[in-house]
């Protein structure tokens, strides 16, 4: 029991900031980035700063709460199962995440003839 719980806090440890940058781009006027590293676009580039940054926000949301929600899952089937979810979900979102940010570049960036 003392092993689930401090996994569960160390998980909420790791997942909280994922929220806060949720929450932190959701709310942002200027358009996020994604990529470490990468300078977010300008405004000019985004045909709507205001829906890419809630869509990004909204990833960024929804991967850190998936994984206390997978952890809590897999408990009935002991904690071995929990952590291999929570894995699952940490490495398979990433990917997901990488191209649903990609999708939205494609979706919200002006084409090049566009004003």
């Amino acid at each position: 029991m003392a092993e689930t719980i401090i996994c569960f806090v160390i998980l909420m440890i790791c997942a909280g900031p994922l929220i806060i940058l949720g929450i932190v781009q959701y709310r942002s006027k200027d358009p996020v980035g994604f990529w470490s590293g990468k300078k977010p676009p300008v405004r000019e580039q985004i045909t709507d700063v205001n829906a890419y940054n809630r869509k990004h926000g909204l990833m960024w949301i929804v991967y850190g709460i998936g994984m206390p929600i997978c952890f809590v899952c897999g408990l009935p089937f002991k904690g071995l199962i929990a952590e291999y979810l929570c894995m699952i979900e940490v490495i398979g979102g990433i990917f997901v995440m990488a191209a649903y940010h990609n999708k939205l570049n494609r979706m919200y960036f002006r084409k090049q003839g566009d004003a």
